[in-house]
């Protein structure tokens, strides 16, 4: 079993790996820049965004749920028409979201008190890097059908290229063409749709036989109506990801531009530990689902076992890494002296981040797996209402030390709630 778990949690930890470096790349070439305000301005814009692509994270979560359980019980139609479903998901939300994108990103902005000139410089970026949703959507898609398959070879590659072409893009358009933030957001644009062709080839190249004939009213059937509930899950589920996080930056810039340059160079470290663990997660995903279609609670039992052992060893070496070599990754991050000599006396804070979280990133990939989306919903409502708003507004402490204590024990708060849900929201789920 760890055999299977590696084998599906290397190409998945490979793939991942490159999305938080694409952000630590971005921030470290506005972090070089000569002023604060293009680290602000993709901090902002990148939230918002964010809210968007995280939103749609139920695409991607939903479908491999779905795609594993149809390939444990070798139903090859419906693992046709589950892509076919949350393609058409993604290009209906493209579309809706691209119509109405000048009123998000003026509502977004509008929460914080950023500078102005931070605030054009985030609009610039937006209205630039929209324009990629389309197909960050379907390559969400692809993915999570990709993964439910137990092929993570495949999103590992999409991502890949995707993340070298928007780094190779963003320099050259920031370095080369002397642009700021709105040269991040083309390359991001160009990179994104590069992958989406990358992804279709590579469908094309080992699925072809899935391309069924599509008929619609095997699409819009009750299937689809159980795709949509999963996803309503998920989605208040993302939500509450969404709203932590983007709170978190929107605090940070209501503090000033300093605490938001800080605060958004910190978070890096959060966003490439979580990224890597996610691979481990993925793979739970992917294992998990087909446990759940071959009816084997045994099976689901020593998955969950493993996926939590091996993901606090990682955590555990992430922890020490971080304490080790914190000063010298935000050297690498950031020159500008401001930022570092406020960065340093927080650093404990993302030291303790990996041991705190690893168990709701783990849970998560096994409840997403077994499509036991309402406890998920449920864990993440209650770790935001009851843990994470009342730290942030109570008194104690500077406000910026109350954000990083909210967060590391919302993060807590998931897992705890996670685990005690197992019993009646997953092993439930079998016959005997």
């Amino acid at each position: 079993m760890n055999k299977r778990i590696f084998k599906l949690a290397i190409p998945n930890i490979i793939s991942n790996i490159t999305i938080p470096l694409l952000g630590m790349v971005d921030t470290a070439l506005m972090g070089h820049m000569d002023s604060l305000i293009y680290v602000g301005a993709i901090a902002l814009g990148s939230m918002i965004f964010n809210f968007l692509y995280w939103g749609f994270g139920f695409l991607r979560m939903g479908t491999v749920g779905f795609t594993g359980q149809a390939k444990g019980a070798n139903n090859q139609k419906e693992i046709s028409n589950i892509l076919y479903r949350s393609v058409i998901l993604a290009l209906i939300g493209a579309s809706v979201i691209i119509f109405i994108h000048p009123y998000i990103i003026d509502i977004g902005l509008g929460f914080t008190t950023s500078s102005e000139a931070i605030k054009i410089e985030a609009r610039n970026y937006f209205m630039i890097r929209i324009w990629a949703l389309p197909a960050s959507l379907i390559i969400l898609s692809m993915s999570g059908w990709f993964i439910g398959m137990q092929n993570t070879i495949y999103p590992m590659v999409v991502s890949i290229f995707s993340n070298i072409v928007n780094i190779i893009l963003s320099y050259i358009f920031v370095f080369k063409f002397n642009m700021n933030a709105d040269g991040v957001a083309y390359g991001t644009v160009l990179a994104q749709y590069l992958a989406l062709l990358i992804a279709i080839s590579l469908y094309l190249y080992k699925y072809k036989r899935y391309m069924v004939k599509v008929v619609w009213n095997e699409i819009f059937n009750s299937k689809l109506k159980d795709l949509l509930h999963v996803n309503k899950d998920i989605f208040i589920r993302t939500l509450g990801i969404i709203f932590v996080l983007s709170f978190f930056t929107i605090k940070s810039a209501n503090i000033d531009d300093t605490t938001l340059s800080v605060n958004t160079v910190l978070f890096q470290f959060f966003i490439f530990f979580s990224y890597m663990l996610d691979g481990f997660a993925n793979a739970g995903e992917a294992l998990s689902s087909e446990a759940i279609g071959l009816n084997n609670k045994r099976l689901l039992k020593s998955i969950i076992y493993r996926t939590f052992l091996i993901g606090f060893v990682f955590s555990l070496i992430f922890t020490i890494s971080y304490y080790v070599a914190g000063g010298k990754i935000l050297e690498i991050l950031t020159d500008n002296e401001v930022i570092l000599q406020a960065a340093r006396p927080l650093l404990y804070w993302v030291i303790a981040v990996p041991l705190i979280s690893f168990p709701a990133f783990i849970l998560d990939g096994i409840f997403i797996g077994a499509a036991a989306s309402k406890a998920m919903r449920n864990t993440m409502v209650m770790a935001t209402v009851l843990v994470f708003v009342p730290i942030v507004y109570s008194e104690f402490y500077t406000p910026i030390t109350r954000l990083w204590i909210a967060f590391l024990l919302f993060m807590l708060a998931r897992g705890v709630f996670l685990m005690f849900s197992i019993k009646t929201s997953i092993y439930a789920k079998f016959n005997s």
